[in-house]
């Protein structure tokens, strides 16, 4: 539990090649299968306050129980919490999120966060989920994220995860988000 946002529901990591890290995932830890949702549309993108250039990102997102794993690899340079982890010569845990259940709860928690003298770094809308980056002013990782991942939509997609996880034999260790659904079928969850 954040003393600011509430309880971590994710770890993210920050990669050069999400394939790879996916695999490096479920055959090391055993965390799988990843949902990989490629090229994902960032709507409202603001990088430290100001609007610009947006990431463009793949994120993989694999499930342990509720803790959820997110993998992100961004493909061009725009400025972002990910780029800077990436050119400081980084790769790996970049951040960890708390989740909301309202858009109030959120904005609370971003006024929380705001008020305790954090910088947002950048921030941003995927679908209908807001999402924003904090740090301190004078340490840059791990990042602090918060999203809306919990208020009530037709996918809840977090819940899905966690069920499809359960289930997990070892394979496969990606799915390709518009693939779901036939897995889903297929495998009856």
């Amino acid at each position: 539990m954040t003393r600011l946002a509430g309880p971590i529901r994710q770890i993210g990591v920050v990669v050069r090649d999400v394939d790879a890290a996916i695999r490096q995932w479920c055959e090391t830890v055993g965390i799988g299968p990843f949902v990989v949702f490629r090229h994902i549309p960032i709507d409202g993108y603001r990088y430290r306050g100001a609007s610009g250039e947006t990431p463009d990102i793949t994120i993989a997102v694999g499930h342990s129980g509720p803790l959820q794993v997110e993998i992100i690899q961004q493909h061009n340079a725009a400025p972002s919490g990910y780029r800077n982890f990436l050119d400081s010569g980084r790769e790996g845990m970049q951040h960890v999120s708390a989740w909301h259940s309202s858009a109030e709860e959120y904005d609370a928690a971003y006024l929380r966060f705001v008020d305790d003298g954090l910088d947002c770094v950048h921030e941003g809308r995927i679908g209908d989920v807001r999402f924003a980056y904090f740090s301190r002013p004078d340490s840059a990782w791990p990042q602090v994220e918060i999203s809306e991942a919990l208020v009530p939509s037709p996918q809840n997609l977090p819940q899905l995860m966690e069920r499809i996880a359960a289930h997990w034999t070892g394979q496969p260790h990606m799915i390709e988000a518009q693939d779901l659904p036939a897995f889903l079928e297929k495998v009856g969850v």
